[in-house]
């Protein structure tokens, strides 16, 4: 049997988990990550990848708290990207420094857009014609085009750097049934498999499994705190299509359409997110296809599908409940006896939810050891591969 000691340990092999783990032994603490399945989860790598800024919350006129309390995570990110923030990813690929917001020729979409620039102090700007991006580029286009100062990152070249970067600290875990847990303010986590026993004690359990943190606050005998699911059917679409980076505004907060692309050469895929895939929730996949071909044939007539290749996916964003199951402004952090609960509730919170830990850690007294403890002998969990290396397409 092996024995370990950490300051945090962390389930859950997503955003949060990573970075959080990634800014711990930076910081000085010995921690550890336990992750099932692969690294980059579920709900990351079904991210768009896009760090967001908090202009889709301005879209009425008026900055939310939401927005305010996003607006500065972009700068976080782009610092961190250039090797000068809180985490070195300068390994890190950038699939575009910016995005667009188009609208159609509709005023309540145009006022939208309108809004969205006044509110976001100059971030939104508009396109002439001849700098627009090639799928907004036909002469039968109609609407405006506004730049928007927010990246978009290639998500599984972000787990695989923050990986790189805490190589021997991530274990994978055979859940539930490879792994005891003593929670209180001086927990033990057991972890049982092909490897042998490993215990580890430790100051903190942190879990930041997503939508897995209910099955590790039953396994822990917990009631609290509540999660709530916001459910997505995301399509994408594969063929010869240009790089597109956008949204598309209609009249709500919310963009009707929201476009990112992934894959290399000519054959990119587009991952297509927004309220096509809010309101798809109840559709079938093949009627969701059917929707998507509708939406692009309405917004972006000009461009040739008939060759396309299709395909869906179900996922729920897990967060903290909310009243009503609005969605939280903020990331979650919820101690209790000795366990960190915390949803992130977008990719681009990663590093405010790290900062909350860090403060929740040093508000009990918990000071860091010196930083990352020889990796005991015990497998590593691979990377997970994003949906449209594993889907089936149609």
């Amino acid at each position: 049997m092996q024995r370990q000691e950490a300051d945090v340990v962390i389930f859950g092999g997503g955003i949060a988990g990573l970075w959080l783990l990634a800014r711990l032994l930076r910081e000085g603490y010995s921690a550890l990550l336990l992750e099932p399945r692969g690294l980059g989860g579920v709900q990351t790598l079904a991210s768009q990848g896009i760090i967001h800024g908090g202009t889709k919350y301005a879209l009425t006129g008026h900055l939310t708290d939401a927005a305010q309390a996003i607006a500065a995570m972009p700068g976080r990110w782009r610092a961190a990207l250039a090797g000068g923030g809180e985490l070195d990813l300068r390994g890190v690929r950038i699939r575009a420094d910016h995005q667009f917001l188009w609208s159609t020729a509709g005023v309540a979409s145009r006022l939208a857009g309108f809004f969205a620039g006044k509110a976001m102090r100059s971030r939104v700007t508009p396109v002439a014609e001849a700098q627009r991006p090639q799928a907004l580029a036909d002469p039968a286009f109609r609407g405006a085009v506004y730049r928007l100062d927010e990246p978009v990152l290639d998500v599984p070249s972000l787990t695989a750097e923050l990986d790189r970067q805490t190589g021997g600290a991530a274990l994978r875990i055979a859940f539930p049934d490879g792994v005891r847990i003593r929670a209180g303010e001086r927990p033990r986590v057991a972890l049982s498999g092909e490897a042998g026993v490993l215990e580890i004690d430790t100051h903190r359990l942190v879990l930041a499994a997503g939508a897995g943190n209910a099955a590790l606050l039953e396994h822990l005998g917990r009631a609290m705190p509540k999660m709530q699911r916001r459910p997505l059917h995301m399509v994408m679409v594969r063929g010869t299509l240009p790089a597109l980076y956008a949204h598309c505004l209609g009249a709500s907060a919310n963009p009707r359409l929201t476009v990112t692309s992934h894959g290399e050469g000519a054959a990119q895929v587009w991952w297509l997110g927004g309220d096509l895939a809010e309101r798809g929730v109840a559709r079938s996949g093949a009627d969701q296809i059917t929707a998507a071909r509708q939406v692009l044939a309405e917004l972006l007539p000009w461009l040739d599908l008939a060759d396309a290749e299709w395909a869906t996916l179900r996922v729920d964003r897990a967060e903290a409940a909310q009243p009503g199951g609005r969605r939280p402004d903020l990331p979650t952090v919820d101690e209790a006896e000795g366990v960190i609960t915390v949803w992130p509730t977008k990719l681009a919170f990663a590093p405010l939810l790290a900062d909350r830990v860090i403060e929740a850690l040093q508000r009990a007294g918990i000071a860091p050891s010196g930083g990352r403890t020889p990796a005991p002998d015990w497998p590593a969990p691979p990377l997970a591969r994003p949906p449209w290396e594993i889907c089936r397409w149609n």
